[in-house]
């Protein structure tokens, strides 16, 4: 049986609306990108690590971070895999320090020592407690992420990122009070901000038009994550719009399709951001590498030496 087309689809399609193509990127120059990887628990996790931050490293990524566990819980892992990315890789690493389970002079002390180490930027973070537990400021400790930025700015010259939230924190009172916690870590000294991951594209415009309303003019760089469970994916908190949860239905225990799907929803998603003039992207890549390089690879980033010049 052949496809037929509706009546007066002709008609219809002539009067629909026309949509821009996306910009070429003839001769314009690729975004900024970084990435995010965990420290490993394990020693065949601790390659898969490597074997991902090898395969990125190529494209010299403006920065890379790397997590920090639940109250604190891999903070020496943390920190060995930060030493080790200053000492034997090309990469410009930045450690996740949070506030969770210690005193200030606890967490200064780390600082010194990345510091020391030739570790010059911090992801700065209030932390989240351990599981099943509410969080509570450490009685000697910073008990807010404004606190800690302002600590580390009287530390050294750290370049500083930050969490921001386009669709609110959880524990946040209202979006209101959620963007004037943003606004206080960026003036207590923080040079950007990374987001939550978000699917929804038009949650994170809001977010920038509220966040440029209320007085903020850091950069909030756009927090992306390559779906590669969709059922771990729905975990995060982040809304999933219907459109995106139809595309993963029935395809649980087809992992190749699922793949595609994953590669093609997330180039859409960074090339309609970039479209509306985005120009940096954070990755969380999960410590696999392959979705996100190929969607580096759609932004128009290369290689060094191929052809481009690192953004």
């Amino acid at each position: 049986m052949t496809h037929s087309p509706a009546p007066n689809s002709l008609e219809r399609w002539a009067a629909s609306p026309r949509i821009n193509p996306l910009p070429a990127r003839d001769g314009a120059r690729p975004p900024a990108i970084s990435f995010e990887f965990f420290p490993p628990k394990t020693e065949a996790l601790e390659t898969q690590l490597w074997s991902c931050i090898r395969r990125l490293e190529e494209l010299a990524p403006a920065f890379v971070s790397v997590t920090y566990g639940a109250g604190g819980s891999t903070r020496e892992r943390t920190h060995n895999t930060v030493v080790k990315l200053v000492q034997e890789t090309s990469l410009t690493p930045a450690a996740h320090l949070t506030c969770v389970g210690a005193s200030r002079g606890e967490v200064d002390d780390i600082a010194r020592r990345y510091w020391d180490a030739g570790v010059k930027h911090i992801v700065a973070l209030r932390g989240d407690p351990p599981p099943g537990e509410t969080y509570q400021p450490h009685p000697q400790g910073y008990a807010y992420a404004a606190d800690l930025v302002a600590g580390l700015r009287k530390i050294a010259d750290f370049e500083i990122t930050v969490a921001a939230y386009p669709e609110t924190h959880p524990q946040a009172p209202s979006p209101a009070a959620d963007l004037d916690n943003l606004k206080r870590k960026l003036d207590a000294g923080a040079t950007r901000a990374i987001t939550q991951l978000f699917f929804d594209n038009s949650l994170y415009l809001r977010f920038l038009d509220r966040a440029l309303a209320a007085g903020i003019k850091a950069p909030i760089v756009p927090g992306i994550m390559p779906i590669t469970n969709f059922t771990q994916a729905g975990k995060f908190g982040a809304h999933i719009p219907a459109w995106l949860a139809d595309m993963f239905e029935g395809l649980e225990d087809d992992l190749e399709t699922r793949r595609m799907v994953a590669a093609a929803t997330a180039a859409e998603q960074v090339r309609l951001l970039q479209a509306n003039g985005i120009d940096e992207f954070h990755f969380y890549t999960l410590n696999r590498p392959d979705l996100t390089y190929a969607i580096a690879r759609i932004l128009g980033v290369k290689p060094a030496g191929h052809g481009q010049t690192s953004p």
